[in-house]
């Protein structure tokens, strides 16, 4: 049932993807895409693409691609119902200008998915903005899943993609002095 190989239109066909799944560009994750290889096998009727990387453990039973180019992804992103990912700045910037409810998983140093702890704190302090959501493991992943599909996870609250003027005035003000 996986497409591998195909981009990921050709992977879906004219299936609209209710789950898009990252792990990103730079590391692999697969106790992430494991996750959501057994949630979809539990929900075949919910189509799920997992963009796994250079990941070792290929979904049996989502659709996936191991890359994308950036277009692809954000589309994957705005066409979803709900983005699952692990908790890296460039995700959670995702969800938020999409407007999608984002479900993360961070990666965990003491597993060896990352070098440091630093997912974990970033999910620990950004976790409880509305639309934002941390799974505290593998099956909390799931269940969490199930939970935001059923009742469509509200969305992220928005960002500025600028700066307050006050903020970048305090920086010049300290680039600028003597």
């Amino acid at each position: 049932m996986a497409g591998a190989g195909r981009g990921w239109r050709g992977a879906l066909g004219q299936r609209a993807v209710s789950v898009f799944v990252s792990v990103g560009s730079m590391m692999p994750f697969d106790r992430l895409v494991r996750a959501m290889d057994e949630w979809a096998a539990a929900h075949p009727e919910v189509p799920v693409l997992i963009q796994i990387g250079r990941g070792a453990y290929e979904p049996r039973h989502a659709r996936f691609v191991r890359l994308m180019p950036v277009s692809d992804y954000r589309a994957a992103v705005d066409g979803a119902r709900l983005f699952v990912a692990h908790a890296g700045m460039g995700s959670i910037i995702s969800a938020i200008e999409a407007g999608k409810p984002l479900l993360m998983l961070a990666r965990s140093q003491a597993l060896g998915e990352h070098n440091t702890e630093h997912q974990r704190a970033t999910a620990a302090s950004i976790g409880a903005r509305p639309g934002l959501h941390v799974a505290a493991d593998a099956d909390d992943l799931k269940a969490r899943a199930s939970a935001l599909l059923a009742d469509s996870g509200a969305p992220p609250a928005p960002i500025s993609p600028h700066a307050d003027k006050s903020f970048t005035d305090r920086i010049r003000a300290f680039i600028e002095a003597p």
